[in-house]
């Protein structure tokens, strides 16, 4: 077992496993308390479609047969909702698992990969284990500093991440801003735009969203899940938007059957539920307005974000206060581990989880010493 173990490559020894969320039973358990609320992995706590959950109970009877290989329904729905063609339309396990294929297919030792800092942390996590070079560049001005990117761009580049918005500072790369960074790249690479929150961005915003980019640049690469805004991050199903001949590349690479039954056909019926997707949007958009407004007369910081999570300075130890919340019932995220020692990140829940948050937060911030800066 020794030798086997030591077989292993040092960058794969080097990995850090991705740190999920604690779970509402696990902090049951632990803590002995009841009525949990999660507010730490930006899920729609507003739940799944209804459409999506009576396709669930409807298709229990055929579980013990494969799903559809070539996820034909779905990948139909998709192209005519975003006016591309089905062979543009490649399914995943989430976003990962395509996050995944695009490394594997592109990144190996001597080719490199550019994402930001603060950004999602699974892009380093699968150019390492693909054996290439993370090219990390710091936010400016909490947004993408494509500038710099641009610049790091060498003969070796094979892949730019760039989610849009941002997790976790909930900002969006402008639409002129991505023009202008397009035409500075060699045609040797990707840029891929990942938008697991896009649809949160308001109506209105000038955002750069990539399906509008995707007919004229053959460099583009979309990514979009149904976890967040459609409910659905439990069966883990994403979606890709791509040049036709990386579909084809991805479906070399892809395991047979990569997206369950369950997964494909409340995905197909999610899409169709636009009066919950409409909810949710609604629901996101004035209670996120609502609790900046409480956090603030609270004497905290929150910023900003077109996503449905929110970045709030509290002006005290994030760790800390986290463990606090805990103790309350309320699961939220420190950013300590992000380079914000003093910066929490919640999701927008629903009108009685946000209640139940505001109540905590303002006993926790009397328990919690202030940070004089």
């Amino acid at each position: 077992m020794e030798k086997l173990l030591n077989d292993v490559p040092e960058y794969i020894k080097g990995l850090v496993p991705y740190p999920p969320g604690k779970p509402k039973d696990e902090l049951e358990r632990e803590y002995g308390i009841k009525n949990v609320i999660k507010l730490a992995s930006n899920e729609n706590d507003m739940g799944a479609s209804p459409l999506a959950i009576e396709k669930i109970r409807n298709i229990l009877n055929e579980i013990h047969r494969y799903p559809d290989g070539s996820n034909y329904y779905l990948k139909q729905a998709l192209a005519s909702k975003y006016n591309v063609e089905p062979n543009n339309i490649v399914l995943g396990n989430g976003s990962n698992e395509l996050i995944d294929f695009l490394c594997r297919l592109f990144i190996r030792n001597g080719r490199n990969a550019i994402s930001s800092k603060p950004s999602f942390l699974v892009y380093n996590k699968m150019v390492q284990v693909a054996g290439g070079e993370n090219r990390v560049v710091p936010l400016k001005d909490s947004t993408h500093d494509l500038d710099t990117i641009a610049k790091m761009v060498d003969q070796n580049t094979r892949l730019i991440f760039l989610d849009n918005p941002n997790n976790p500072m909930g900002t969006v790369i402008m639409r002129e801003d991505l023009e202008d960074f397009l035409k500075k790249l060699p045609d040797h690479l990707l840029v891929v735009l990942d938008e697991a929150y896009g649809e949160f961005v308001r109506p209105g915003t000038n955002w750069a969203e990539g399906i509008s980019f995707f007919n004229n640049q053959n460099n583009v690469v979309i990514l979009r899940t149904f976890s967040k805004a459609y409910g659905l991050a439990g069966l883990r199903i994403g979606y890709g938007i791509m040049p036709k001949e990386i579909v084809a590349l991805c479906d070399r690479v892809r395991q047979p059957f990569n997206v369950n039954l369950i997964a494909q056909e409340s995905a197909l019926a999610a899409l169709a539920d636009q009066d919950h997707l409409q909810a949710t949007l609604a629901n996101t958009w004035d209670q996120m307005l609502k609790l900046s407004e409480s956090i603030r007369e609270l004497g905290c910081t929150p910023f900003d974000s077109h996503t449905n999570f929110m970045l709030v300075d509290i002006h005290r130890d994030a760790k800390a206060f986290f463990e606090a919340m805990l103790k309350k019932g309320i699961i939220i995220r420190s950013m300590d581990s992000y380079g914000f020692p003093t910066f929490i990140r919640v999701t927008i829940g629903t009108p009685d989880e946000n209640l139940q948050f505001i109540r905590a937060f303002s006993q926790v911030l009397k328990e919690i010493p202030k940070i004089d800066r």
